[in-house]
Parts: structure tokens; C-alpha cells; sequence
């Protein structure tokens, strides 16, 4: 049951009935026999109601405040006071009409109008008997209906059954005003002393906490025991909510402590500011709410959000729980789920973009347009990885940079080197204070697109520690089958990350778990040659340092003659990282001078090179003469490119030992070994006296020992280096070799052959010795490359020594016995 209240006819207000107004009357079985024999008129005035109904007996205050009710009252107070009272069966219409009303209603009689300061008036009703509207006569200046009286039925007075349910209807009322803290125990004694028993029905359904639609069914029940009936059944649920209410009350209520105090307070406190301008949580959560409509998310991924935004409203602000909540809900709306930019398969562009970005590298660029084209005709992103692998400074991460700017996507990139914890991939559980999402879900959310170009830095530099393996993690990322629902710890939701296009870079593949390997496609990405490098000097880093240092190509110039000095003197390397920075110190120098307003060449000269950079230091590896037994030109591969390699050897009286020296690893020892043995097992063939072997102790050695050397590529090497010392014959002049070596005379080919050749050229080599399986490797470098170079092809160790060992003695050459 509820309050009386004061009904506002206009504004929905409710106004709480004055506790000092006169006692409401209670209907006497006479009065309700005067009343049921009241003729009822032909016509009425219709008073419709916002949220109320009216029963008849029972009395109501009534604010009425529309223009069109304040005049229906005024003249129905000044002539017969009966009106008819029906409620509107939408509360929101300002100015209802006859569609817009119920049919049956309760005849009312005015007790008493008030007028209000405000211009609003007062009316106090009480309800006769029914009706109902037999047709609207007009709607001007308010409605006024035909209508008809609506006979009721009654039980006799001897009805057990219908006296039952009095006597029920009375008990529930009472138990109802003592269960509810919001009603007056006086209402009880009202209860009791009701005589009529159709009022009594009808005061308690008129009371009963009901909404408009179920009073009016209440209201059209022609049948007062059916009526009274169904008046019981609301009571008893009523009756069980307060009861279930009240016992759940009674099983939470506990003093208050100093926890419960600040709380309050602080809820005040949230209050008054709010008052003063605050920011309002619910403003917050309805913001998210109407951000989540516009998301694209499929029906798994809204419930979740929506369980676990009513989570967040039901959370206390004041705890840390709050704010990981909050933060966990904005990362789902920033998140761009199943949002995706529009791809450009224009091959041609791309290659145009290509090669505006990177000069040379034509295998890597063919392989990025080829690997393109495949998307373009499956139009499925749904591809292998790719893996740039080759020395620092060649390029790696800028290709990965202008696939996007070709494909018209985002770019991102994280570097992996050094990470050592799994959470950075996967992220931690947002159960954890400070929890935040992996680096890949973080990227995306900055990127704001789910198919971006996505670069993973120095692959190869992932290590791992007591908080996991994060290579390990990077395998569902990386594997196609997998990774359209990349779990994340904070997100605790599959993500789809197969339409990301990523690119990988690593210096050293072996360095990387082959589990993690296996899921990429390698494309291997050899060091720039020095035309190459001159030409990436002239059209864009020297362009771009100038920019960078606030100077125009009217400030300096610079030749190729001079970028090339800069190349061989100054660098060593197989990118172009430090070529940039000693252009920067080149373009520095002239800046201060523009800066000082100095005399400056405006055009870079060799002198001005060596008095900014000093005297080249990096020219070592020219070849070296073949005056000396036992000296031979090797080649090697390095981590920033090939580099010529000096094997060295030398006889000494002794009992036929070998000591190698130089910070060999075991390969480059066993190839020396292989060497040795091969010559003693052979020396008959090559002319060599046996006993020679046997009388002389070999120290071979590769210089700057500091540097640590292994792998099999200088086992030619070391065999032609022994044969010369043993023979005491020159080595062909202008002459390196790489190779692998077998006990049976075998050469095998060997990697790094780019890389190899180009050193080779550095140091002013003319003839290469390599095995004939590596003309394969050959025939894929460009011819300009190759000029001046002739190369010999070999099987077998005879042929290796056949080809570089002259006829001719060294000086010096030592008599062996």
C-alpha cells in the first residue's frame, strides 16, 4: 500500500497531504446507499487524471494546474459539483482527447476547491459510483462525454466465501501497514473501522502501490467479489516484497563503523560537488553506455562489456577496485573492434613508393610486391609472417614503414630487444593494481584500426627471465591459424589479430627459438655495396641531415667523389647508420660556420673531410702482397657485412705440431686440422718431401685476435696457406677465396656470398675461388657489381691449389729439409 498523496495533474509533482488537514471520511453503508440511488446525469464534464485512479468512495486531493481542468473545475464548483474523473492512459499528453482517455471512469463530487499563491488549484474529491463514456460531445473549452451508469454486482450478505475474503482483505492491510516503515500505524485504526465492504475494497485498491493500468483493471471488474478477489492477490505480493525486503534488511543492518562514516561522508562530499559542477558518475556510465552502441562488437563481446559495466555501478568509487574497472571499460570502447582502413592494392604505387624509400635492395622489394600481389588475389590477409633479417642500418624497419604508406594503412611498431617479460605481449590480470593490456592490444588501441602494419622490432633480441619467456608468447601473435583470438590477460577476452599485416626484423636468425621461426617467411636482406651506399648518401641522407640542421642545398653541397671517401674511410659497416652520422658531423661543421657568419666552403672537399672526420682509419682491409709464404686472402661474413680475412702461417723447427692462435672457434680449428691432415695424406701428389711435415712445428694464425672467428668459410684458405708455407711458393696475386673443406678433398659451398664479394671489392680483389654450388648465389648479384672480378668455380681441393699457387718462389724463401 502507499501514502495519500496529492496527485499534480500537470507536472506529475506529489505533494504530501497535510497531517494537520481534517480526517479523510470514512463511507458509512448509508451514505453508500444514498449515493448508489443518486441519478446519475445524462452528461459530464471529464476531469482526466495523469497517474491516478479514482474509486468510488474514496476521497483524493488533486492539484490541477492545465488551463483546461482549472476552468472544468471552477464551473462545475459553481453549478452542480459532479464531475466525471477518468485517467489518461499515456501520463506524458499535455492535452489529451478522447483516443486519448479510458472509457470508464468514477463519478465525482467537488468537496472543496483551494486556490494557490501560484495559480494552481486544489480540489479535494470523492468518488460516487462508475460510468462509463457512451460518446464525446465536445473537447472545448474542456471534454464533455454522454455516459452511462455501470452496475455493479454484489454478493448477498450471507456469502461465507466473500466475507472470507473481507476479513482477509482487512488482516493483509493490517500485517501491510506494519511491515512498511513508510506508513502511518494510525492507518490501521482506518482499516477497522471501515463498515462497507465494497469501500473497503475500494480504499484499499485505491491505496494499494499499483501501477495506473492495474487500479483501472481493478476499476472495470464489474463484479465486486471478483474485484475484491483480485484485490487480494496484489496484497499478498505486496505483502511478501516487504516481508523479503524487511528480513534481507534485518540481515545486513550493523552498526556503523569508522569505515561506514567515511564512506558517507564522502558520498556527501561527492554530492555537494556534483551540486557545485562535478562530474557525475552516472553521467560517466550512460557515456559508456551510448559510446558501446556505436561499437562493432559481436554479441559474446557486448555482453561481456555490459556485465561488467553494472559490475562497475555497483562498485564503490572510493575503492582502487573502481578505477582498474573504469580503466578496463574505456580500454573495450577504445579498443577499434572490428574496425578496419580501406586497403590500396595498387602494385604499381607501391613500387613507385618503394623504391622512392629505399635505393637498391631490388630482391627484398620484389619479394614485398610479390608477397602483396598474393593478398591482392586472395583479398585475405590471412598470411605468413614476414621476417626482414640482415645486418643493422640496411632498411629493415623503414620497408615495413612504406608497405603501409602503400597499402594506406596505419604503421606501428614496438622493439622487443631486451624484453624479458611474457606480461609485455600478453599483459597482466586486471585483478592486479597498475594492470595494464600487452604491448600488441596497447599498439592497436594508438593505432585505432585492426588490420595496421605492425612491425616487431629486433625479434632476435627477446630474452627471457623468472617472469617467462616472451618469444614463447609472441607464437600465437605469429601464427595465422591462431591469432584471430589473441587472448590477452587484462582484456580476458580472444581478439582478432589475423587481419594485421606483420612485419618482423632480426640481425641474427639463429638466435631466434625455431618454434617461433617456423611461423615466419625470411627474406634476408644483404649490406649495400658502396655505390649503393653513395647513391643512398647523395639522394637522401645528406638531403635530409640538411633539413634536419636548418640548412638548404644553397648552404653545402657534396660530390660523390667525397661521399665515397666518407664510405671507405670513415665507415664500416653494411647499412648506412654511421654513413649518416658522419654526414651529420660533415653538415654540423658547415652549420656553425653559417651560424658565426665564417668563411666556409660551400662545397665539401677532401680536405675538409679529413679536418672534420680526421685521418681515415677504416682502409685495413686492402689486400695485403703475397711476398710471404704461407699469407692468404680470405673471406668472411660478419654482423654488419663481409670483411676480407688474413690467414696467416709460419714454420719453425719442431716435431710436426700445429698451434692455432687468433680466437678461433672449434669449426675454424677442425677446418685447420682438416687441412693439415689432407696435405700429409696427399703430400706425394702435391711434390712435398713427407719428412718435412714431421720436422717443422705450424703456427697458423688470423689476426686481431681480439675478435672472435669461427665457422667453416676459411677452410680453402687455410689449406692454401699451408701449401704455400710447405712449397714456399706465392700465392696468386689479387686473389681471395672462401669455402668449406672434407677430409675426402671436397669443397663445399658456403653463405654470405653477397656480403663476401662485396668485400672483396673494397679491398681491390680480382679473382675469387668458390665452390661451384655457390654460382647459384652469384648469378642473383647485379652485374655492375661484379665487374672487374672473375671467379673460379671448384670441386675438389686440387683444383683450389692448382688455381692459387704459383710457380714462382717467395723472397726470402726459406730451404726446408
Amino acid at each position: 500500500m502507499s501514502n495519500h498523496k496529492i496527485l499534480t495533474i500537470d507536472n506529475l509533482s506529489l505533494q504530501e497531504f497535510d497531517s494537520d488537514a481534517e480526517l479523510i471520511p470514512l463511507l458509512t453503508p448509508e451514505d453508500e446507499e444514498e449515493m448508489n440511488n443518486e441519478e446519475l446525469p445524462d452528461s459530464l464534464p471529464i476531469l482526466p487524471l495523469r497517474n491516478m485512479v479514482l474509486f468510488p468512495g474514496v476521497v483524493i486531493p488533486i492539484t490541477a494546474g492545465r488551463d483546461k481542468s482549472i476552468r472544468l473545475i471552477n464551473d462545475a464548483n459553481a453549478s452542480g459539483k459532479n464531475i466525471g474523473v477518468v485517467a489518461q492512459k499515456n501520463e506524458e499528453d499535455e492535452d489529451p482527447t478522447k483516443a486519448d482517455i479510458n472509457t470508464i471512469g468514477t463519478v465525482a463530487r467537488i468537496l472543496r476547491v483551494l486556490k494557490m499563491p501560484d495559480g494552481n488549484i486544489t480540489v479535494i474529491l470523492q468518488g460516487k459510483k462508475r460510468f462509463e463514456i457512451e460518446e464525446v460531445v465536445s473537447e472545448e473549452p474542456y471534454i464533455t462525454a454522454m455516459v452511462k451508469e455501470v452496475p455493479e454486482k454484489r454478493p448477498k450478505k450471507n456469502d461465507t466465501e466473500f466475507n472470507a475474503i473481507i476479513d482477509s482483505l482487512k488482516e493483509l492491510a493490517v500485517k501491510i501497514i506494519q511491515e512498511s516503515p513508510n506508513l502511518p500505524s494510525e492507518a490501521t485504526f482506518a482499516i477497522k473501522n471501515i463498515e462497507s465492504k465494497s469501500f473497503l475494497v475500494n480504499f484499499v485498491s485505491s491505496n494499494m502501490n499499483l501501477s495506473v493500468k492495474e487500479k483501472q483493471d481493478l476499476l472495470k471488474i464489474n463484479n465486486l467479489k471478483d474485484r475484491a478477489l483480485e484485490t487480494l492477490r496484489f496484497m499478498n505480493v505486496e505483502l511478501q516484497k516487504l516481508e523479503l525486503k524487511n528480513d534481507i534488511q534485518s540481515k545486513v543492518r550493523f552498526d556503523l563503523d569508522q569505515q561506514q562514516r567515511e564512506y558517507f561522508l564522502h558520498q556527501q562530499m561527492k554530492t555537494i560537488q556534483e551540486e557545485l559542477g562535478g562530474v557525475s558518475h552516472e553521467e560517466e556510465f550512460d557515456e559508456m553506455s551510448q559510446r558501446a552502441k556505436t561499437k562493432k562488437w559481436d554479441d559474446k563481446t557486448q555482453k561481456h562489456f555490459e556485465k561488467e559495466l553494472s559490475k562497475l555501478r555497483r562498485m564503490n568509487p572510493q575503492s582502487p577496485d573502481f578505477s582498474i574497472q573504469r580503466n578496463y571499460l574505456d580500454l573495450y570502447l577504445d579498443l577499434p573492434w572490428n574496425e578496419f582502413s580501406e586497403d590500396n592494392f595498387d602494385l604499381k604505387r607501391a613500387q613507385k613508393i618503394l623504391d622512392k624509400d629505399h635505393f637498391g635492395l631490388e630482391e627484398v622489394k620484389k619479394r614485398m610486391i610479390e608477397h602483396l600481389a598474393v593478398l591482392k588475389l586472395r583479398n585475405d590477409m590471412k598470411s605468413p609472417i614476414i621476417c626482414l633479417t640482415g645486418p643493422p642500418g640496411v632498411g629493415k624497419t623503414s620497408i615495413g614503414r612504406s608497405i603501409a604508406e602503400a597499402l594506406g594503412r596505419k604503421y606501428v611498431r614496438i622493439s622487443l630487444g631486451g624484453l624479458r617479460d611474457e606480461a609485455e605481449i600478453r599483459g597482466h590480470r586486471k585483478t592486479y593494481i597498475g594492470a595494464l593490456p600487452g604491448r600488441i592490444i596497447q599498439s592497436l588501441k594508438k593505432a585505432g584500426t585492426s588490420n595496421p602494419v605492425f612491425v616487431l622490432d629486433e625479434i632476435d633480441k627477446l630474452s627471457n627471465s623468472h617472469s617467462g619467456d616472451p618469444s614463447s608468447a609472441l607464437l600465437e601473435v605469429l601464427d595465422p591459424e591462431q591469432n584471430n583470438s589473441f587472448y590477452d590477460n587484462f582484456l580476458e577476452m580472444g581478439y582478432d589479430l589475423s587481419k594485421v599485416m606483420f612485419i618482423a626484423t632480426s640481425n641474427n636468425m639463429a638466435t631466434i627459438q625455431p618454434a617461433l621461426r617456423d611461423r615466419m617467411e625470411v627474406i634476408k636482406m644483404s649490406g649495400y655495396t658502396i655505390e649503393e651506399k653513395v647513391e643512398i648518401a647523395r639522394q637522401h641522407l645528406f638531403p635530409r641531415q640538411l633539413k634536419e640542421h636548418g640548412l638548404t642545398s644553397k648552404d653545402l653541397t657534396i660530390g660523390k667523389k667525397q661521399l665515397e671517401k666518407i664510405v671507405e674511410g670513415y665507415t664500416r659497416e653494411s647499412g648506412v647508420r654511421g654513413l649518416e652520422n658522419k654526414i651529420a658531423q660533415v653538415i654540423r661543421n658547415a652549420a656553425k660556420s653559417v651560424a658565426m657568419e665564417e668563411e666556409y666552403n660551400k662545397k665539401v672537399t677532401d680536405e675538409d673531410i679529413v679536418k672534420v672526420l680526421g685521418v681515415p682509419r677504416l682502409e685495413r682491409d686492402k689486400y695485403e702482397s703475397n711476398d710471404v709464404a704461407g699469407v692468404v686472402t680470405g673471406l668472411a661474413w660478419t654482423s654488419v657485412g663481409g670483411d676480407i680475412l688474413f690467414i696467416e702461417s709460419l714454420l719453425s723447427p719442431g716435431k710436426g705440431t700445429m698451434t692455432l692462435t687468433g680466437n678461433l672457434g672449434t669449426v675454424m680449428k677442425e677446418s685447420a686440422t682438416i687441412a693439415l691432415e689432407y696435405i700429409k695424406a696427399n703430400s706425394e701428389a702435391m711434390g712435398l718431401n713427407a719428412e718435412i711435415l714431421n720436422k717443422y712445428n705450424i703456427h697458423l694464425h688470423v689476426p686481431e685476435g681480439a675478435t672472435p672467428k669461427d665457422g667453416p668459410s676459411a677452410g680453402i684458405a687455410m689449406l692454401t696457406s699451408l701449401v704455400s708455407l710447405f712449397t714456399q711458393k706465392r700465392v696468386k696475386k689479387n686473389l681471395a677465396m672462401t669455402g668449406e673443406i672434407t677430409l675426402r678433398g671436397k669443397v663445399l659451398p658456403v653463405g654470405g656470398i653477397k656480403e663476401k664479394i662485396l668485400a672483396a671489392k673494397r679491398a681491390n680483389i680480382k679473382e675469387v675461388i668458390l665452390c661451384h654450388e655457390n654460382k647459384s648465389d652469384i648469378d642473383e648479384i647485379k652485374p655492375e657489381y661484379l665487374e672487374g672480378l672473375t671467379f673460379h668455380y671448384v670441386k675438389e681441393m686440387s683444383e683450389v691449389i692448382q688455381i692459387a699457387i704459383t710457380n714462382q718462389k717467395v723472397k726470402n724463401a726459406k730451404k726446408l729439409i
